[in-house]
């Protein structure tokens, strides 16, 4: 747990951090699997499921939360993340070909934790909405 590590850090006792742990929990204020989920919902516009779990990981969130809030960011919102990403970096420095787009942008989407196949589904919407592109 974060919060454990950093007061540890910072001095306190381990009695200290585990009374105040538990008081915290008692009311609600430390919920793992609510910080997952709400982690997910706001770093899924900006990251894949792999980064995703990596980050909740390095967190210290237990991987069975981590595995139950990433399963809730499905396929389409995974997609919809991809193609809003790609749309941004494709106006930046717009690719003439799909191999090209493929290249530049998908290998991008695969590196913030995307799947291959998402990425690839997210370069063939930004061009299928873009005409001046080629498919060559």
């Amino acid at each position: 747990m974060e919060l454990l590590l950093k007061l540890t850090r910072r001095g306190y006792e381990g009695a200290e951090i585990r009374t105040a742990l538990r008081r915290l929990q008692e009311l609600g204020y430390l919920d793992d699997q609510s910080f997952a989920r709400s982690f997910v919902r706001r770093r899924g516009a900006v990251r894949g499921p792999r980064a995703l779990s990596a980050e909740l990981a390095s967190r210290g969130v237990d991987r069975a939360l981590v595995d139950t809030a990433i399963a809730e960011f499905g396929e389409v919102e995974q997609l919809g993340a991809a193609t809003r990403i790609a749309e941004r970096l494709y106006a930046r420095k717009p690719a003439p070909t799909y191999r090209e787009l493929l290249d530049v942008i998908g290998t991008k989407l695969v590196r913030r934790g995307f799947s291959v196949s998402i990425a690839r589904a997210a370069c063939g919407a930004v061009l299928a909405r873009r005409p001046e592109a080629s498919e060559a």
